[in-house]
């Protein structure tokens, strides 16, 4: 989310310091990060290309699908839909209130293509949109914020985790399918992160700093069903629309070895308070850490810009332990 959230009344908001603090308008955003974000991380890393090879991108970031600067030559630029808290399911993230949901994301991008129709022509729209780099990122709230949110929660009794996972993954197929009949046929699928090991979790299922085991277990089991999903659906289609990108991977490695990455730390956020500053949310009472870029994690769940860098790398130029079946370098280049 690069700021939807902001318009909404939702408590899944980052609109407020010390948010935004390394971004270069030094001002909360709605982007849960001290900076950028990956998406935005991707664009600059398209932009610094296109000035070798000339093609123009355009240098402004894309903008949150929901505001008001939204319009004119700017919808040409992309759109950015992603609205914290979501998930694959309705129900996720319904303690946030008024968040859009999956489904009205996808609504947006239709209603978003019919604005660019009557700008260039719904001949140039179809390209447009064919041509795009879409990033999409689901799972993680579904489990977070949803079967592990409570004890005994709705969904936990319902499925048992060997079932659930099958479930949102056979939803996420048909939010992919939807996202494909709308035209989008480059798109970057990521998986879960280490679920169980990011701060807020360790400050409350750890003893010690171990990863929370179930958590981690869920995204054992979550990421190679999403893959054979994934693998599935390109043969299904004849064409390499979905690539898997392998987060869980990616952040692995800055966790198990954080110092060969430059981080003092892989387990205690930047920003928040209590155990690892896991607990509850980063705001001006926080205590935030001087330097960000020693921090892998910037608050109890999200990467510091500096982590999502790494990530981004892994995205351009990584082997297919990392994207598969191809990495973006290979994407543009085809």
């Amino acid at each position: 989310d690069s700021g939807n959230n902001n318009y909404l009344a939702t408590t899944a908001r980052a609109d407020a310091p010390p948010y935004g603090i390394d971004h270069p308008s030094h001002r909360a955003t709605g982007r849960f990060s001290n900076g950028f974000n990956i998406p935005d991380l991707i664009r600059y890393l398209l932009i610094d290309l296109s000035s070798t090879t000339g093609q123009r991108i355009g240098s402004e970031p894309t903008l949150p699908y929901l505001s008001p600067e939204l319009n004119g030559d700017k919808l040409l630029r992309g759109a950015n839909f992603a609205s914290a808290g979501v998930g694959i399911l309705n129900d996720t993230g319904v303690q946030f209130v008024n968040i859009i949901k999956a489904p009205a994301q996808l609504d947006y991008f239709k209603q978003y293509q019919q604005r660019v129709s009557a700008l260039i022509g719904p001949e140039y729209t179809k390209q447009l949109v064919n041509n795009a780099l879409v990033l999409i990122t689901l799972g993680g709230n579904d489990f977070v914020n949803n079967y592990y949110l409570v004890p005994l929660s709705a969904r936990s009794r319902q499925y048992k985790l060997q079932d659930y996972v099958p479930f949102i993954i056979s939803e996420y197929r048909k939010i992919l399918m939807r996202l494909y009949d709308l035209g989008a046929r480059k798109v970057l699928v990521t998986g879960t992160g280490p679920l169980g090991c990011v701060p807020a979790e360790l400050a409350t299922r750890s003893r010690n700093g171990e990863c929370a085991a179930e958590l981690q277990y869920a995204a054992s089991l979550y990421n190679p069903q999403l893959d054979d999903m994934l693998t599935s659906l390109n043969q299904e289609l004849g064409s390499h629309v979905f690539v898997g990108v392998n987060t869980r991977k990616m952040h692995n490695d800055f966790m198990t070895n954080p110092g060969d990455y430059g981080f003092v730390t892989a387990k205690i956020a930047c920003c928040g308070q209590g155990p690892y500053n896991g607990i509850g949310l980063c705001t001006a009472m926080s205590s935030v850490c001087p330097n960000r870029d020693v921090y892998a994690f910037w608050d109890a769940f999200h990467p510091s810009e500096k982590a999502s860098r790494l990530i981004v790398d892994q995205i351009m130029s990584g082997t297919t332990e990392y994207m598969k079946p191809m990495n973006l370098s290979t994407i543009l280049a085809i």
